[in-house]
C-alpha cells in the first residue's frame, strides 16, 4: 500500500468520523433519531466548518504519515487543533445571522464525541499499519550513509509499511549489522535468500552496470516478481529528501525536465503577483508603526538591504525590516539566539513580519513565495567548491518560505546542514506544483501560529 494511498484511506476516516460524530450528536442531543429536516439542517453548516477542521489537521500536520503516530506530540497537535477548530465554529455559528441553528450545547456535545471518535480511529488506523496491513519485505544491497539513515529511519516508523529483511553488503566493509538488521556478505545466494524472506522490493545502491556479478544475481531473481527500485528514488519518498552524495549528473538529466513546467511557472508567477499584492495593501497601513519602533529600538536604517543571488545567479537586492543592531555588525549569517537581534527584532523574526518587505520582490518578479532560500553570492561561491551540485539549486527562483524551511529542522550555516538544505531543495525543485506551493504555504501558516518561526 503506498503513502497516498494510506493519506487517501487517513483522511477518507476522517471524514467519516465528522459526519458519524455529528449524527451521534443529534441523537444523543434529542434522544432520537434525528429527522431528515432535522440533519438538512445541521448537513450544510457543519459541512462549511468540517472544511475548515480538515484544513487545519493537514496545518498540523495530521495527515504526515511520518509524524502522525500514536505518541505525545500526536496527541498535544490533536488536542491544540480541536480548540482551534472548536473555537472557529463557534465564531462561525454566532456572526452568521443567515444559520437558523444556534448550536451551543449541540456544538460542546459534538467536540466532545468526535475527539473520542477520532483518537479510537487514529488508534485503529496506526494499529492496522503496523499489525494488519501486509507490510512491503525490502532488501537493499549496497551500504552507504544514506542507507544507514534509511535503516533507522524505518525502525522508528514500522507504520510506514516497510519492513527491511537484511541488507547486502557488496565492498566487503566488514559489518555484521546495522541497528540490529542483519548484513550479509556478497550476491552469490541472493535468489534463495529473498525467496526465503519473501522480499518484494531490492532497493539498488550500487550500480549493476558496474558489477557483472550482481546483474547476473539480479537477472536470476526475475522469476521472484521483485521490484526494483534505486536508492535515490526510495530514499526521496521515505524522507522528503534528495541523496545528493549518491547521485550524478544523469540524475538531473533524468528528473529536472524543465519541458514538463512549461505550464506550471507561468501560472506560479500568477499566484504570486496577486497574493504579494493582497498582502502589501492589508499590511501597509502597519509598516510606519513598526518603521518607527526599529527606529527608536536602534540607529540605523528601517529596512535591511542585502544582494542575493536569484534564478541562474541573477543578482538583485532583498528587502526586510531590520531586525539587528547596526553597531559591531560583521554581517555574518545569523546564529541560533545571535546577540546582534534586537527585542523586536526578535519578534519580527518569529512572526515573520520582517520577511513582509519582500513582497516588493515578488512584485518585481524577483523571487517567489516558494523556493529555495535565496543566498549571498560570495557564500554560494564558497559551498560550489564543497558541496555537489549546490548551484543546481538556483535553476528556479528563490522563495520566502520552502521545503527545507518547513521540514521541522533547525538547519545551521554548517557544511552538514547544508548539505541537508540542499537536500531538501532538490526535492522540491524536482517535484514543485501548485499542491506542493499550497502545502508549504500552510506548513509555513502554522509554524508562525505556533511561535516556532521558520
Amino acid at each position: 500500500m503506498n503513502i497516498k494511498l494510506k493519506k487517501f484511506i487517513l483522511l477518507a476516516g476522517d471524514i467519516a468520523v465528522l459526519y458519524f460524530s455529528l449524527y451521534l450528536t443529534l441523537t444523543i442531543r434529542y434522544w432520537a433519531k434525528p429527522t431528515a429536516q432535522l440533519w438538512e439542517n445541521h448537513f450544510w453548516p457543519f459541512t462549511i466548518i468540517f472544511v475548515a477542521w480538515i484544513l487545519i489537521f493537514y496545518i498540523a500536520k495530521l495527515y504526515d504519515l511520518h509524524l502522525a503516530v500514536n505518541n505525545t506530540m500526536f496527541f498535544q497537535m490533536t488536542a491544540r487543533s480541536l480548540i482551534i477548530a472548536g473555537l472557529l465554529s463557534a465564531a462561525f455559528f454566532y456572526l452568521t445571522p443567515q444559520i437558523t441553528i444556534a448550536p451551543k450545547r449541540n456544538l460542546i456535545i459534538y467536540i466532545i464525541i468526535f475527539a473520542v471518535l477520532f483518537f479510537l480511529w487514529r488508534q485503529f488506523f496506526n494499529w492496522s499499519l503496523k499489525s494488519y496491513l501486509p507490510k512491503n519485505n525490502i532488501a537493499i544491497i549496497g551500504l552507504n550513509e544514506q542507507v544507514k539513515e534509511l535503516i533507522g529511519e524505518l525502525k522508528q516508523k514500522p507504520h510506514l509499511g516497510y519492513n527491511i529483511t537484511f541488507a547486502i553488503d557488496d565492498k566487503n566493509s566488514g559489518l555484521k549489522e546495522i541497528n540490529g538488521l542483519p548484513i550479509i556478505k556478497g550476491v552469490a545466494n541472493l535468489k534463495e535468500i529473498i525467496s526465503e524472506k519473501k522480499v518484494t522490493t531490492i532497493v539498488l545502491t550500487s550500480d549493476p552496470h558496474q558489477s557483472y556479478e550482481l546483474r547476473k544475481a539480479l537477472f536470476d531473481c526475475l522469476p521472484l516478481k521483485i521490484n526494483y527500485i534505486n536508492l535515490s528514488d526510495f530514499y526521496e519518498t521515505i524522507t522528503g529528501k534528495i541523496p545528493v552524495e549518491a547521485i550524478g549528473q544523469m540524475w538531473f538529466l533524468e528528473n529536472l525536465s524543465e519541458g514538463s513546467k512549461l505550464w506550471f511557472n507561468p501560472i506560479k508567477r500568477i499566484y504570486d503577483f496577486i497574493l504579494a499584492l493582497f498582502i502589501l495593501l492589508i499590511t501597509l497601513p502597519f509598516w510606519p508603526l513598526v518603521s518607527l519602533i526599529i527606529k527608536l529600538e536602534s540607529q540605523g536604517p528601517i529596512f535591511f538591504k542585502q544582494t542575493r543571488a536569484g534564478q541562474n545567479g541573477k543578482l538583485f537586492i532583498i528587502f526586510k525590516f531590520r531586525t539587528m543592531r547596526i553597531a559591531n555588525n560583521d554581517y555574518t549569517p545569523t546564529k541560533d539566539k545571535d546577540e546582534r537581534v534586537t527585542k523586536f527584532g526578535s519578534i519580527l523574526r518569529t512572526t515573520r513580519i520582517d520577511e513582509i518587505p519582500q513582497i516588493l520582490n515578488i512584485l518585481r518578479g524577483e523571487i517567489s513565495f516558494v523556493g529555495p532560500r535565496p543566498e549571498r553570492p560570495e557564500l554560494i561561491e564558497n559551498l560550489e567548491n564543497k558541496i555537489p551540485f549546490y548551484k543546481e539549486r538556483m535553476l528556479i527562483k528563490p522563495g520566502v518560505t520552502g521545503w527545507d524551511q518547513v521540514s521541522g529542522e533547525y538547519h545551521s550555516p554548517s557544511y552538514e546542514d547544508t548539505l541537508k538544505k540542499l537536500q531538501y531543495d532538490l526535492f522540491y525543485i524536482k517535484n514543485r506544483s501548485i499542491y506542493l506551493d499550497l502545502s508549504i504555504i500552510l506548513k509555513t501558516i502554522a509554524a508562525i501560529l505556533s511561535r516556532k518561526g521558520i
